[in-house]
């Protein structure tokens, strides 16, 4: 074989090969292949209240976490809240779960920074706040916290 013809052929193979490496993946062109679309992040706080003062804890928070939920509302730093009140199902389980929803994990990026302000402005000093969390001490405990992106199934 001459030189020429090795020489074509490895121009052809090399072509060939960097054509076929260059194509886009399938998958990167069509997104992911998970089986859901990605949602809105939301995080769960599951609280029990002693017997008998479920109201007493929803009329506290009513007056100091309701209006930091909606100022952050209004702010844009949440999109949405939502308080659940039920039955416990047994003696270790929670009776009412705060839920609130951030657009994506990228809003827990400096949240402190945007929320401080707003609790700071609601809710007192950091030692006002601190007397008031140990008031409420006595009337419930926190189980958890959770947080969870939401998913639809494809």
């Amino acid at each position: 074989m001459t030189t020429t013809k090795i020489y074509a052929i490895a121009c052809a193979s090399l072509t060939l090969a960097f054509t076929c490496f260059a194509q886009p993946d399938a998958a990167s062109t069509k997104g992911s292949n998970a089986p859901y679309n990605e949602g809105p992040v939301r995080t769960l706080t599951m609280v029990k209240t002693k017997t008998g003062l479920g109201d007493e804890y929803l009329k506290q928070i009513t007056g100091t976490v309701k209006p930091v939920y909606d100022e952050e509302k209004k702010q844009k730093v949440i999109l949405d809240y939502k308080i659940l009140n039920g039955e416990a199902s047994g003696p270790q389980d929670f009776n009412i779960l705060i839920l609130v929803e951030y657009p994506n994990w990228a809003a827990f990026d400096n949240l402190r920074d945007k929320m401080d302000p707003i609790v700071e402005k609601i809710m007192g000093t950091e030692d006002q706040r601190r007397a008031t969390a140990v008031k409420r001490l006595d009337i419930r405990e926190i189980l958890g916290t959770k947080t969870m992106r939401e998913i639809t199934l494809k």
